[in-house]
């Protein structure tokens, strides 16, 4: 009997060991939600505390962990602007400028709560580390730091669903312990791989009240792209990317 009642003792106080460990789970989240590489096309959304909307449509390439090119392709306005992530460095080119010109991670394009960052969102495994792993009654959540000062959020709180393993909702946060903004998942969708993927993604801030931004996602396709195309050079020509 003595020995059962230590052996129960050590199972309520010994730490619970995870078929899956914190960075495994990260590498899985960022994969289902997008292929490694691949190519996009998307809606954004702004809705200001008056109901007023304003509306881009997004055409976005990305590869590997850290490289993203995105297009805007509507509003008429903005048609023809490109922007660039290479890791830590982005770049905004305007078609009458000619010249790319450096941009924040923090910033925004588009104004609205999503920030550049959040556009050209790189692997969340590129730029966090998976510091702990929690199991919650729908799923886990994970506690991921910052790799260093660059990266827009000090500190993420995502809830990752268990059947699909993407995230539902991501708190960010400021390296002050202030929350930034939420970030949260919806509407699975299968994009054509046989891989259900989040086709809606909503985000609010404190900072921004009754301020909204949205990102629907109409298409994500896997394609290679060569390393060139990842270049200040190609700026002005990722429309040729388009339909071939």
């Amino acid at each position: 009997m003595k020995h059962l009642a230590v052996t129960l003792l050590l199972l309520v106080v010994a730490p619970r060991v995870y078929a899956i460990d914190a960075a495994d789970l990260l590498r899985q989240v960022d994969r289902n939600l997008q292929p490694e590489s691949y190519e996009m096309y998307r809606k954004l959304i702004n809705i200001e505390p008056d109901g007023r909307r304003k509306e881009f449509v997004l055409y976005s390439v990305k590869k590997g962990g850290d490289k993203v090119l995105a297009l805007f392709l509507d509003p008429p306005s903005e048609k023809g602007r490109s922007t660039l992530r290479l890791g830590d460095n982005m770049w905004l080119y305007i078609p009458n400028v000619g010249k790319p010109l450096r941009i924040t991670s923090l910033q925004s394009v588009i104004g609205g709560v999503f920030n550049n960052a959040d556009i050209l969102r790189v692997d969340f495994a590129a730029e966090y580390d998976a510091e702990s792993l929690e199991e919650t009654s729908n799923g886990y959540t994970l506690q991921l730091k910052a790799k260093n000062t660059t990266v827009a959020y000090d500190r993420l709180v995502m809830q990752v669903d268990r059947k699909h393993k993407v995230p539902v909702i991501i708190e960010a946060y400021a390296a002050s312990g202030m929350l930034i903004k939420t970030l949260r998942y919806s509407q699975m969708k299968d994009f054509g791989d046989g891989r259900p993927r989040p086709s809606v993604l909503e985000t609010d801030s404190p900072l921004y009240k009754d301020y909204k931004s949205i990102m629907i996602y109409a298409s994500i396709k896997a394609r290679d792209l060569p390393d060139e195309v990842f270049s200040l050079n190609y700026m002005g020509r990722v429309d040729d990317l388009r339909g071939k």
